[in-house]
């Protein structure tokens, strides 16, 4: 029998401590010194944010104007829509595609051969009289090393014919299904029904029309393909599938989005649904100082209704969850359930195989664990599963909720919230969204459970409880981060700046995940999100750190902490740090294909320091110190003129001779001095510190260029950004002289395009966060503004709407794209954009009291 939950209203007492009234008073502070406007318009806006596996945005700047997705492009759809005097506005989300039949099964759904060549066949290869019979035969899907094929695919180009018969002619409509690599023409029969040239890892599905479908008849058919591989990441697959006829829902209205703003830990849109104003605001409580918080995989979401007209209208809210969220593909089947549970109505869905751990890689969702939407009690409330739309079928039409327990695809958890007579009095309510992971990540061979998980006997059910309890107070504490964060930012570096924190500080946190080590030690462990999948990249932890040095230096140290072990145990024998520890979620040793030892060792020395900046001591560095010594004296030797290697701009080619390269060594070697210093190891700190500023010296020789600094010591005709040497300010090292700060900087200035400032004389790209470290050389306000104001412009303009991406085309705005795992993909959603706080650490580093400087 289908399952109905009705919830009474309860009274629950307050919810007082210190932190609720100081947030309340910082509130009340702000509010009389006045709001401040926020970000209106970003590339994509963060709705549910946490971690590299729950990170869900929305890519339009209309709410409701397409399917909220996945920050790797993937639709994970949430829905929301408000009935209003029993007409329905639809003010979130779109719904997935549904009620696909196979008519020529992909191997997702069974096994199957096609006959293939790999040597450019005659020109009727495609048609149905051809005789493949010389072809070799293959099962599908067929693709490189790269994506674990059933038939290897290794050269530039591939075709491949299916044969098939159909025992009676298909009546619904007909689609392709398609996921391939870089280009592809498909035929049918002889007709072309398919040609692209921007390949896509996920299965398209594109209508069958004209000419080909009229070919679809009872007997035999031919499915011919020809691909073009990428340099890797080779891969296609491919099929036929029908879709019923659905019922359009004539009758759902859209809400009027007024206004959306982005802060630091919320996402705001105001609606207009006919008598109602709307208010719906995505909370991720993000708040550095708790880590509690920060673990705790659950965002609320927000509603507040009130009349528009005076008068009353009764109104109710429905919301519902994808089961999109817990699959890492479509075609993956879950199940679904609806139950109470600490007061609480508790909404649930996973994969039944759940292949905990089992993938890693780039392009990947997670499909283990279960995603989580729970109701507080509140009137009248009813909470279901159902398939595809048919929940919305019985919102529209005023219909109970009936639903048990499914099995299936495409599943929604649903949510009927009652709001009574709306009137001048806001009536609010709202859900939680979680997600148990269950086991988070893979520490050299260990599975690790989220953090939130370490204490015995915590579930997901008590976390959801506790999280509804604390609802109003961690509310007013997002609001006064919120605010807060946005004022000591624009008084740091002006209103411009200001917003691109706002932008960078969600994203640069959800690239992470917080467990303990086996060791017992906090690891904060990046994601490096569509630029490789590497897992806890030094040279990614380098531009992400300003953030975390500013509200939780603790943070910073569980960036370094897996690094440090990973040589420390013997596991990493090399004598500068690795590059990574593994491809996410599998940190089981270093995955990147060439190393990069003067960046890596020069990152970990200068963090090191920073933290021992910030805390005032170098207790840290005394745990490591053996390690952050035999990376010194690599340095010593071989970083002051790079050999050729990559940096971690490894996008733009390997380099020999680096200048900013070797701005990092010089600056690395004199935060070993500092901490020697501060350890009381004074003939090291002598030693090292001369060491350092004797090579500012020759640097300063063989770079100099006239007007500005060489891009490498052997060619005076090339320039690039020397923002390596923002530490040498930050942390008060006191080596460069003004004037090479000055001299770049005013170098810069002429060589700037409509979107910002290009990386180097190579390309005009560049890398937003490099920018604003740039920038921060900048002795006044007005060369500050100067260099940022491009990357704001690049922020509001792109026409990639995406999660915010730091590495675009300085003449045009665009991401920079490029071919990888069968799709066309670009760096996105990734945590360096926390290094866009490096204006706000100089200024806070600056008003540090003389001895207490960091």
């Amino acid at each position: 029998m289908p399952k109905r939950f009705q919830f009474m209203m309860f009274l629950t007492r307050p919810f007082f401590s210190l932190r609720c009234l100081w947030a309340l008073l910082v509130i009340c502070l702000l509010g009389c010194q006045g709001a401040e406007a926020q970000v209106h318009r970003a590339p994509a806006y963060p709705l549910i944010t946490h971690d590299p596996f729950l990170s869900l945005w929305s890519t339009t700047d209309e709410l409701a104007a397409s399917a909220t997705r996945h920050w790797t492009y993937r639709d994970q759809p949430l829905l929301g829509f408000l009935r209003v005097n029993g007409k329905t506005y639809r003010f979130l989300g779109k719904e997935a595609q549904e009620g696909f039949r196979a008519v020529l099964p992909t191997s997702d759904e069974m096994a199957y051969t096609a006959r293939f060549t790999e040597t450019a066949p005659p020109a009727d290869w495609h048609t149905p009289s051809f005789n493949d019979s010389g072809w070799k035969t293959g099962q599908a899907p067929f693709g490189d090393n790269e994506k674990q094929p059933r038939t290897l695919w290794s050269s530039k180009d591939l075709w491949v014919r299916r044969a098939f018969t159909l025992e009676e002619a298909p009546k619904e409509h007909l689609f392709l299904k398609i996921s391939h690599s870089r280009q592809v023409e498909v035929y049918l029969n002889g007709e072309r029904i398919y040609q692209s040239d921007k390949g896509t890892s996920d299965f398209q599905y594109i209508p069958i029309t004209g000419a080909a479908r009229k070919k679809i008849k009872k007997g035999a058919h031919i499915l011919a393909v020809h691909a073009t591989g990428a340099d890797e990441g080779r891969w296609l697959e491919v099929g036929l599938v029908t879709s019923k006829n659905r019922k359009t829902e004539a009758d759902i209205l859209p809400a009027r989005q007024q206004e959306v703003t982005v802060t630091a830990t919320q996402t705001k849109y105001t609606f207009t649904c006919g008598p109602v104003a709307l208010k719906v605001t995505f909370t991720s409580p993000l708040l550095l100082h708790d880590l509690h918080l920060v673990a705790r995989p659950i965002s609320y979401v927000s509603f507040e209704a009130t009349s528009t007209t005076g008068d009353a209208h009764n109104a109710t809210i429905y919301f519902g969850a994808s089961s999109a969220l817990a699959v890492n593909t479509p075609d993956q089947e879950v199940t679904a359930l609806a139950y109470t549970a600490q007061n609480l109505g508790v909404l649930k869905a996973g994969t039944t195989q759940q292949p905990v751990l089992q993938k890693d890689g780039d392009d990947q969702r997670i499909d283990w664990g279960h995603v989580y939407v729970a109701v507080p009690q509140i009137p009248k409330a009813t909470i279901g599963v159902s398939k595809g739309a048919e929940a919305l079928s019985q919102f529209t039409h005023g219909q109970p909720l009936q639903s048990g327990q499914l099995t299936g695809q495409n599943l929604m958890l649903n949510a009927f919230l009652p709001l009574g007579n709306v009137g001048k009095t806001p009536a609010k309510a709202f859900v939680l969204v979680g997600y148990d992971d269950v086991e988070s990540v893979q520490f050299f061979g260990q599975n690790l459970k989220p953090w939130w998980k370490e204490k015995p006997g915590t579930n997901i059910e008590l976390e959801l409880a506790q999280a509804a309890r604390e609802y109003q107070t961690i509310l007013q504490q997002c609001g006064a981060f919120d605010q807060k964060l946005y004022e000591e930012a624009k008084a740091a570096g002006g209103e411009t700046y200001a917003n691109l924190c706002v932008l960078g500080y969600r994203q640069s946190i959800a690239a992470h995940k917080l467990v303990k080590s086996p060791q017992n030690e906090l690891l904060f462990l990046s994601k490096e999100n569509f630029s490789g999948a590497a897992m806890n990249t030094v040279d990614v932890t380098y531009p992400s750190a300003p953030l975390f040095l500013l509200y939780n230096p603790e943070l910073l140290k569980g960036m370094l902490n897996g690094i440090f072990y990973y040589s420390e145990s013997g596991k990493w024998t090399k004598p500068f740090p690795a590059h990574d520890l593994g491809t996410y979620p599998l940190a089981n040793g270093v995955m990147y294909k060439e190393d990069m030892p003067v960046e890596e060792a020069g990152n970990m020395l200068i963090l090191t320091a920073a933290i021992a900046k910030t805390e005032g001591n170098a207790a840290y560095a005394r745990k490591h110190w053996a390690t952050l010594t035999t990376w010194a004296a690599f340095l010593a030797t071989e970083g002051f003129d790079p050999a050729n290697q990559l940096c971690t701009d490894d996008f733009a080619g390997h380099l020999a001779r680096n200048a900013n390269l070797s701005v990092k060594a010089i600056v690395g070697l004199r935060c070993y001095g500092l901490l020697a210093h501060m350890l009381g190891e004074k003939e090291t700190a002598q030693k090292y510190t001369a060491l350092a500023e004797g090579m500012v010296q020759n640097w300063m020789k063989l770079a100099d260029a006239g007007d500005h600094y060489a891009l490498t010591f052997d060619n005076k005709d090339t320039w690039s950004q020397k923002y390596n040497l923002v530490w040498d300010t930050v942390l008060d090292l006191n080596l460069f002289p003004q004037k090479v700060r000055e001299q770049e900087v005013a170098y810069y200035l002429t060589k700037q395009n409509p979107f910002g400032l290009p990386l180097d004389s190579r390309k005009t790209y560049t890398k937003s966060d490099w920018i604003i470290w740039t920038a921060t050389l900048a002795q006044n306000q007005q060369d500050f503004s100067a260099l940022i104001t491009p990357v704001a412009k690049f922020s509001a303009q792109t026409p990639n709407r995406a999660p915010l991406t730091d590495w675009h085309e300085t003449t045009n705005g665009r991401q920079v794209v490029f071919a990888q795992y069968g799709r066309h993909m670009g760096f996105q959603a990734r945590s360096v954009v926390g290094g866009y706080f490096m204006k706000l650490l100089a200024e806070k580093m600056k008003k540090q009291e003389p001895g207490k400087r960091p």
